[in-house]
């Protein structure tokens, strides 16, 4: 299948739309990779969510049981590697998506802009999965968890 990629750079308390929707919405969107990483060699701390709806604030929460996360990333590194070493975690769905999708940046201790980076593989959908790909996140709404 034909993979899309899109990267960019995100402020801390910013929030990036990525635009998929189509007009017919048979086409769907999977998330195959997911990557952060600093700007420059500055202390960070930052959470990075990728979600399915547009959040009605930008949070650090990360929640498993929210339906509309579609990935997590948590990174944080320190001048002194010795006592905080860098630390990425990255998690990510598998869920399959054809509408808009909206990335996060809410920084901790230590605030920065990072990088991120997405691979999204293209999935044809039916009438039927389409159908239940936009309602799905029709019912979620604005996040109560974000």
């Amino acid at each position: 299948m034909k993979v899309k990629t899109f990267r960019g750079k995100i402020a801390d308390g910013e929030l990036q739309r990525i635009r998929l929707s189509t007009n017919n919405g048979l086409t769907g969107y999977k998330i195959v990779k997911f990557q952060i990483m600093p700007t420059t060699d500055v202390e960070a701390e930052s959470t990075i969510l990728v979600l399915s709806v547009e959040p009605s604030a930008v949070t650090s929460t990360i929640d498993f049981d929210d339906p509309t996360l579609l990935g997590a990333a948590f990174f944080s590194m320190h001048s002194s590697a010795v006592n905080y070493p860098e630390d990425l975690i990255a998690v990510f769905d598998n869920k399959v998506v054809n509408q808009d999708i909206y990335v996060t940046n809410k920084g901790h201790s230590y605030t920065a802009t990072l990088n991120f980076y997405l691979e999204l593989e293209q999935v044809k959908l039916d009438v039927n999965e389409a159908t239940m790909a936009t309602l799905k996140d029709m019912r979620s709404g604005p996040s109560s968890f974000v």
